[in-house]
């Protein structure tokens, strides 16, 4: 989150604070430590109960906004809410079998984690898929300490959970502070990129950036087996067995991305995993589309479309310029939607900058969207680009980007009336139905 929270602020927030950043990854290690040690040593001081309370809050709250029909991620909110309600509630029960069955939830969860990890990073072979392997193992021996009920027989699960975290995020700081001033971020960039087109820029500025997504059940030419989470964020099989992995593109103004193979791709179920590989071997020549309407002509429209009316410009246009120079397709190093994603990021670099300081920060991360789009591409990069992962992305961006003009208190209370509404229909209907 600290990654994308940065590329956000830009590089004029990276000069002014980067040095923070290691002071911050070093603390939080500290910390991630002494409460790791806490939950072992079988003496806890970590305020449990207090922890419990305010999860089961937080879970109430996200079911009653999406409720209410005005969340702006219903689906997140539901599940995050349910979450937070169920681990609130075990925290607060306190009794052994509310230890033993976090341990299992917590176990579980890491479990999934590593072999998702492994089974992608095996399959794709991005660039450094060892290490992403090596962090899936570290995953899969966290499962098992999570597993086993040594040494405080389940008891210090929930700190022990809290307390790695804390190193894990600690150590991503330090890092993140390592290649960033290895890299120079911020140096020679705080301004606009020179190599922008002047023209190409004026031309665009006041047009909206839309990122159009073309999703595979809705790009399918015959019906499609319906396969929930599959046919939405990898791909769809329809009935004669062909797969369709949909498509993204972005649109501003004149200027359009839309990368495509310049030959058709076999997507056949038999050559189709050799495809996923990552490595120069797929590399096909790739062909960019000229505009939306050319391409909706010749296809169809896109299944949905995401605005942004707040985006720089400047760099999107010297993005685009310095991508298009290369006219190379891989189906998951190099797609369609790993340009969008790419693109997006560009125009929006440095875009929620104000004034430089830490209101900034606090503005950004009470935002549920800007830690949605965090695990989107975290996901995406560790795996692969997929239009479902852009269209999610993109949703989040745009609300980090264009909030709501509604504040905290006014949206609970505006979430508590309607849930109220629809809670007196509901009685009304059972009263007319006796």
């Amino acid at each position: 989150m600290i990654q994308l929270l940065l590329l956000l602020l830009g590089p004029r927030f990276a000069v002014r604070h980067l040095p923070k950043l290691l002071a911050f990854g070093a603390i939080w290690l500290a910390i991630g430590a002494i409460v790791v040690v806490d939950a072992l040593d079988g003496a806890l001081w970590f305020p449990l109960q207090t922890f419990g309370v305010l999860l089961l809050a937080e879970g109430i709250a996200a079911l009653v906004l999406a409720r209410s029909g005005i969340s702006l991620q219903t689906g997140f909110r539901y599940v995050k809410g349910a979450i937070g309600v169920l681990i609130g509630v075990l925290v607060i029960a306190r009794h052994s079998y509310s230890d033993f069955l976090l341990a299992m939830l917590f176990g579980a969860g890491f479990a999934l984690e590593g072999c998702l990890l492994i089974a992608a990073a095996w399959i794709v072979r991005y660039r450094h898929w060892r290490s992403t392997i090596a962090i899936g193992v570290f995953s899969l021996v966290l499962a098992v300490i999570f597993f086993q009920p040594y040494p405080t027989h389940y008891r210090g699960t929930v700190p022990y959970c809290i307390g790695m975290w804390l190193v894990v995020s600690g150590v991503r700081m330090i890092w993140l502070y390592r290649r960033l001033r290895k890299s120079g971020y911020g140096r020679d960039c705080a301004t606009a990129p020179a190599c922008a087109d002047t023209g190409a820029v004026e031309a665009i500025k006041d047009s909206p950036m839309v990122v159009h997504v073309w999703t595979p059940v809705g790009s399918s030419k015959n019906a499609a087996v319906r396969r929930p989470v599959i046919d939405r964020y990898i791909a769809a099989v329809d009935i004669n067995g062909v797969i369709s992995t949909g498509h993204a593109a972005l649109e501003a103004g004149n200027l359009y991305l839309s990368l495509y193979p310049a030959v058709e791709i076999d997507r056949s179920p038999d050559e189709f995993a050799r495809l996923l590989r990552a490595d120069s071997s797929n590399d096909v020549r790739g062909r960019y589309l000229p505009s939306y309407p050319e391409e909706a002509a010749a296809w169809c429209d896109s299944t949905m479309k995401i605005a942004f009316r707040r985006y720089d410009a400047a760099r999107l246009v010297a993005f685009a310029t310095e991508y298009k120079a290369t006219e190379i397709y891989n189906l998951t190093n190099r797609n369609c939607s790993s340009t969008v994603a790419e693109a997006v990021d560009a125009a929006l670099e440095g875009s929620e900058y104000r004034n430089g300081g830490w209101r900034d920060v606090l503005r950004l991360i009470v935002l549920p969207e800007l830690w949605i789009a965090a695990q989107l591409r975290h996901r995406a990069q560790t795996m692969a680009w997929t239009p479902g992962l852009v269209l999610d992305y993109a949703r989040a961006l745009r609300v980090v980007s264009q909030p709501p003009a509604i504040g905290w208190i006014a949206l609970a209370a505006l979430a508590w009336r309607q849930s109220r509404r629809a809670r007196v229909t509901h009685n009304a209907n059972n009263a007319e139905q006796r």
